[in-house]
């Protein structure tokens, strides 16, 4: 993740000066080699959550800086134990599409952070994507469920998809393909058309065609909207557990 934003952060000139710390690797800058006297405005947190246990107080020394986490688990309350209770610190999660750009990232920001630095930890995360914030950081393991595991999903649909082409007849390349960008076509679709996914759902659905002969068996009691019920309810339960 943090490689897609400093990618998209010097490609869009969003900061002037950048400088990468990485405390798993001998090749790149320890915080050690940080020069004397740099003050940064943001400091982004950006690895996995057993290494910024171990590096997250060496810096306390930047307490004027914004502090923005797109790390996993941590919540606010870590931070501010690190930092100290005066700290700025914004907690986000974005998701896996901010590869290409297309993430959907949600934040929450402690009562230090000001309108201001609210504006400008979302115009570092808009540089992958769109932005969302909430008041209760209570929501970012709902949010993690949904839209930060959510990628998984939809490339378990495609997987599906596949098998179930297979299955009536189609050979293996073809079907993955046509599986493949259906979704494809179908996710460019929602983002250009407004409507609700329930009525571009009923656009594809002719009464007594094909598309509502699957969708009798999708929607039928129990049917994909209990099963996802119980996924999401599973990954926001080990989300809590994570964060705790």
């Amino acid at each position: 993740m943090g490689g897609a934003l400093a990618q998209r952060w010097l490609s869009k000139k969003i900061c002037d000066e950048l400088v990468i710390v990485d405390p798993t690797s001998t090749k790149i800058k320890s915080f050690k080699d940080i020069p004397a006297g740099f003050k940064p405005q943001v400091v982004i947190f950006a690895v996995k959550p057993q290494a910024l246990a171990e590096t997250v107080q060496d810096y306390k020394a930047y307490a004027g800086a914004l502090f923005l986490s797109v790390a996993a688990g941590k919540p606010i309350a870590f931070f501010e134990k690190h930092l100290g209770a005066g700290a700025k610190i914004v907690r986000s999660m974005p998701n896996t599409p901010a590869a290409v750009g297309k993430a959907i990232t949600v934040a929450v920001a402690n009562k230090n952070v000001s309108g201001a630095e609210k504006e400008q930890a979302a115009r570092l995360l808009g540089a992958i994507g769109a932005v969302v914030w909430v008041e209760k950081e209570s929501l970012l393991n709902p949010v993690t469920a949904l839209s930060g595991s959510g990628p998984a999903y939809v490339f378990l649909l495609i997987e599906t998809l596949t098998k179930a082409g297979i299955h009536i007849g189609l050979e293996a390349e073809m079907a993955e393909k046509l599986a493949r960008h259906t979704v494809i076509g179908s996710a460019a679709l929602a983002e250009a058309d407004p409507s609700p996914a329930a009525q571009l759902r009923q656009n594809v659905t002719s009464p007594g065609g094909t598309t509502e002969a699957a969708l009798k068996t999708l929607m039928a009691h129990p049917g994909i909207q209990e099963l996802f019920d119980r996924a999401l309810k599973a990954a926001a339960k080990r989300a809590e557990e994570l964060s705790a």
